[in-house]
């Protein structure tokens, strides 16, 4: 039987530049006073083109809860873009196939380390689809939970064309999914979250996908599933669905079988960073290792921006990709600057990390292109963890909200800024809701991009 229960909750808040295959820091202590490690070892799977980061503050709120860090592990898929039909190779992307195999990889891996004779998966997005292509094509025994957030399982469009797309609710993938009066495995049990009308991959009109005016054949209630536990969330955006905290609480509630004693997160007193630093060849977004790229680590004023002395770590990554690990203070706001061969130098400015992680991968930002042409400097706003929802969110760069955000159902999680070569070097004040970064505008002439990257 199909349970469901409507959540309504108003406003929002919710990193990532910033994905090897597992990610597992082991510094990482349980907050005093609960425990966590009764419960299942949790495998998170990222979506469409992402990377293992997206789930850290999940994580940092999995520890904080007892959840001890070695029963937790992130995915980083290899390609994780699809391909534009699923049974035709493409360069840099993935099948669902190949999704399915490097997942049971990661399950294999998780139980082995843990001694688990299951574990529970936790997917946005496209990482759902991976879930329950894994689960109902002979995993199902060793997964105890399925959790999709935000997952399109019904499609993001269901149309006659483009059949061989994995996302087209029509085509066979999908279809062989849902077949059957029950969309779900029996002997897992199977959790949906879903937006109430914001995501953006959940839409009945195209517009969303680039062609206005056609209908989808989808609606705010496709990612819903028979047989599941099937919730709606609130007023988040299609990433939030994931990565919220009021995702968290389900998702920790629906794993664990209890409420979470807490939803912030509980600060280390030594912080450990590292992470991998992957490319894009040939503009396509993968979490392939990139060898010879340096990563130099500031600690900055909150303030201004500024570098308070010199880096406190240096690294240069070899064939693994591996950076780090760098040691911070849990209050230091952070710049980290990327240097990675045939690629725009990256400066990342970040809030502070409150806790120690092994997945703070790094990706160079996008090149620069004809539209920056003239440009002084070029900094960018971005949200990983979900999309700017205007009038929802308070969204304001350089003090003006941008005027590159669409108003709406939230579907930008960029926003850029084009500074005159006079602006070199003023600080750039980046504010989201109520997370604060302060920038520096570096010489786009020395092929260089700044980033106020959020965390929430």
């Amino acid at each position: 039987m199909e349970l469901s229960r409507r959540t309504i909750l108003k406003g929002a808040g919710a990193l990532s530049l910033l994905g090897g295959r597992l990610g597992a820091p082991a510094l990482a202590q349980a907050a005093p006073g609960v425990s966590g490690a009764d419960i299942a070892p949790i495998l998170f799977v990222h979506g469409n083109g992402d990377q293992a980061p997206l789930w850290v503050t999940t994580i940092w709120r999995m520890e904080s809860n007892g959840v001890p860090r070695e029963r937790m592990f992130a995915i980083n898929f290899t390609d994780p873009l699809a391909r534009t039909d699923d049974k035709v190779e493409q360069a840099g992307r993935s099948s669902t196939e190949d999704a399915r195999r490097e997942l049971g990889e990661a399950i294999r891996e998780l139980k082995q380390k843990t001694g688990a004779a299951r574990v529970a998966l936790v997917g946005n997005s496209r990482g759902g689809n991976a879930i329950r292509n894994y689960v109902k094509n002979g995993g199902g025994g060793e997964v105890s939970h399925a959790v999709l957030c935000g997952t399109p399982n019904h499609g993001v469009y269901a149309s006659d064309e483009g059949l061989g797309n994995e996302f087209n609710g029509r085509g066979p993938f999908l279809r062989g999914l849902n077949e059957g009066d029950s969309e779900v495995a029996a002997g897992t049990a199977f959790l949906t979250l879903r937006s109430d009308g914001l995501d953006k991959y959940a839409q009945p009109d195209g517009r969303f996908i680039g062609k206005p005016g056609t209908p989808t054949n989808v609606t705010s209630d496709g990612p819903a599933l028979k047989g599941a536990t099937n919730l709606v969330i609130g007023a988040v955006d299609h990433r939030e669905t994931a990565y919220h905290p009021r995702a968290f609480r389900e998702i920790y509630k629906f794993i664990a079988g209890r409420e979470p004693s807490r939803i912030e997160i509980v600060p280390e007193a030594n912080v450990r960073l590292s992470g991998l630093v992957t490319g894009t060849p040939g503009g396509v977004q993968t979490n392939r290792p990139v060898a010879g790229a340096s990563v130099d680590v500031y600690h900055v004023a909150a303030e201004t921006g500024e570098r308070i002395g010199g880096p406190v770590h240096s690294s240069q990554t070899s064939a693994d990709g591996r950076w780090g690990p760098a040691q911070v203070d849990p209050s230091w706001y952070l710049e980290i600057v990327l240097t990675s061969p045939g690629a725009v130098t990256t400066h990342v400015y970040r809030s502070p990390f409150p806790r120690s992680s092994d997945i703070v991968h790094l990706r160079a930002a996008r090149p620069l292109g004809p539209t920056d042409a003239g440009a002084g400097a070029i900094v960018l706003m971005s949200r990983p963890r979900g999309y700017f929802g205007l009038p929802r969110d308070v969204v304001l760069f350089d003090g003006r909200e941008p005027a590159d955000v669409k108003p709406g159902v939230p579907t930008d999680a960029v926003t850029t800024l084009r500074l005159a070569e006079a602006e070199i070097g003023r600080p750039m004040v980046a504010i989201f809701n109520q997370e604060r970064i302060v920038a520096r505008a570096w010489p786009a002439s020395e092929n260089r991009i700044a980033v106020a990257e959020l965390t929430y």
